[in-house]
């Protein structure tokens, strides 16, 4: 059937079905074309009009207010000498470390590529289901490649929300601890299809040349409509470079995705860029059922994309490389001396991915605007994230990040500004922690209670509703 035939079915099997409390109008009928534009694509292999139709009809800004400052005239040294083996939460920072975006939107960034949540919805195999997760948990971290800038510490009591109704899903976020730092997050499908959760325990530390960010915390993924479950942690990342040289990024560790109804699991390696940087941006893995017998390999670059192979042509494709390898390793393993002994050299990036035959594409990174670099590297979807369009101040919760005046004095270019609001915001949640101590209060989360992961057994923080109601009464006046 024609194009236009089949946006017409979907309309109207949506406006039939339809049940209480869903998306209904003008967004749920673009909802509903986009998600047709997607399957008619897969099928007729016509990628271009994705965007296209997109764009007429949505529109998020594409730059911010004022292009990023030079850090060049600032000696961070000065700064981190005292800092070597701690942990920086617990350390005031420097604005001109920051990215302006708070923590909690940096978390909203999980959900650029929502549309593989969607693929693995409509899926009706566990081993393609677990390939698509896989290929969202990589997508998940792609954000971060070349974001060399900390976002901002969340205050207690700082949330945010994004609703992204052409892309079927809205979040929201709550900064539920301050010592030790505790994010939470719930995001969910608007037409009842998964739900999105998890609380991040940052953990930065400054070994001397580099900054390590452990991502502790556990996140869950919940397939409705399968009544399957999926959790996983994110990998380390590593900002080299520091002190002195060209900043550079790494991911490493092992990031293992159990599927808690099938008993499925995804164990991806992101590799650490080694002696000579030929692992860099690599993530190697596998996925294996119940018994242990292997389905699937997954392979490529988190900042480029992931393809999944046969266990058997994945094994014969990297005999047959090494085999070519071994001719090679003499001429060009050893590089000419570094030009600064003081700094960790950003290895040579190197070629895009070798694609094993019989591959097939589970993910490829979006491009970045051509002005990202002058814009603290975000990608687009990064871009929009702390606009505030006319009339959403009205609707928007009083603690929602969008209203912090440090972070919105740094995109608009006035960092001095921005740095005496950073501090003003710090010393007034310092002066509330001490009038709860004096006065023995303990604090009290608004959308988030401590409570037991079903899946997984571990305490966590789960959302308990209502936010969306939008009954803001007696919120924390923390701006």
């Amino acid at each position: 059937s024609s194009l236009s035939d089949q946006i017409l079915l979907v309309l109207l099997h949506n406006d039939t079905d339809s049940r209480p409390g869903e998306t209904t109008g003008f967004s749920s009928l673009l909802f509903c074309l986009c998600q047709c534009l997607y399957i008619t694509i897969i099928s007729e292999n016509i990628v271009v009009w994705i965007p296209n139709l997109f764009l007429l009809f949505c529109h998020f800004r594409e730059s911010l207010p004022a292009p990023m400052f030079s850090r060049n005239s600032v000696s961070i040294w000065s700064i981190l000498k005292k800092c070597i083996g701690l942990e920086l939460s617990k350390i005031t920072m420097p604005i001109v470390l920051n990215e302006p975006l708070s923590f909690l939107q940096r978390i909203s960034e999980y959900m650029e590529h929502t549309y593989l949540i969607n693929k693995a919805c409509s899926l009706s195999d566990s081993i393609e289901r677990m390939q698509a997760v896989a290929a969202f948990a990589v997508s998940a971290v792609a954000s971060q490649w070349d974001r060399t800038g900390k976002p901002f510490n969340p205050l207690l009591g700082e949330t945010y929300e994004l609703i992204r109704e052409e892309q079927g899903f809205r979040l929201v976020s709550e900064q539920v601890s301050h010592h030790p730092p505790v994010s939470a997050f719930h995001a969910e499908s608007l037409t009842g299809d998964f739900v999105f959760h998890g609380s991040i325990y940052p953990k930065l530390k400054f070994w001397g040349r580099a900054v390590e960010a452990e991502p502790k915390g556990t996140i869950t993924l919940e397939l409705l409509k399968h009544g399957e479950a999926y959790t996983w942690s994110n990998p380390f990342c590593c900002v080299h470079n520091i002190i002195l040289g060209k900043l550079w990024i790494e991911q490493y560790g092992t990031v293992e995705i159990v599927n808690h109804s099938t008993g499925d699991k995804c164990v991806l390696n992101f590799k650490p860029c080694g002696m000579f940087g030929k692992e860099l941006h690599k993530v190697e893995g596998y996925i294996q059922d119940k018994s242990k017998k292997k389905h699937a390999v997954i392979y490529g670059k988190w900042t480029e994309c992931m393809w999944s192979v046969d266990p058997q042509a994945y094994e014969a494709h990297k005999k047959s490389e090494k085999k070519g390898d071994n001719k090679k390793i003499l001429e060009d393993s050893i590089p000419e001396g570094a030009e600064n002994d003081d700094a960790d050299d950003m290895p040579d990036v190197q070629e895009t991915v070798s694609v094993v035959p019989g591959s097939t594409l589970l993910w490829r990174i979006d491009s970045r605007p051509a002005h990202s670099a002058q814009m603290y590297n975000f990608t687009n979807f990064a871009m929009s994230l702390n606009e505030l369009e006319p009339g959403k101040e009205a609707i928007l919760a009083p603690t929602d990040c969008r209203f912090r005046p440090d972070i919105r004095a740094m995109e608009n270019g006035n960092m001095d500004e921005a740095s005496q609001e950073k501090e003003r915001l710090e010393e007034k949640q310092r002066s509330a922690r001490k009038e709860r101590a004096r006065n023995d209060e303990e604090w009290s989360t608004r959308w988030f209670q401590m409570g037991t992961n079903p899946h997984t057994g571990s305490q966590g923080w789960l959302y308990t509703g209502g936010y969306f109601n939008r009954n803001y009464q007696d919120l924390p006046n923390i701006y």
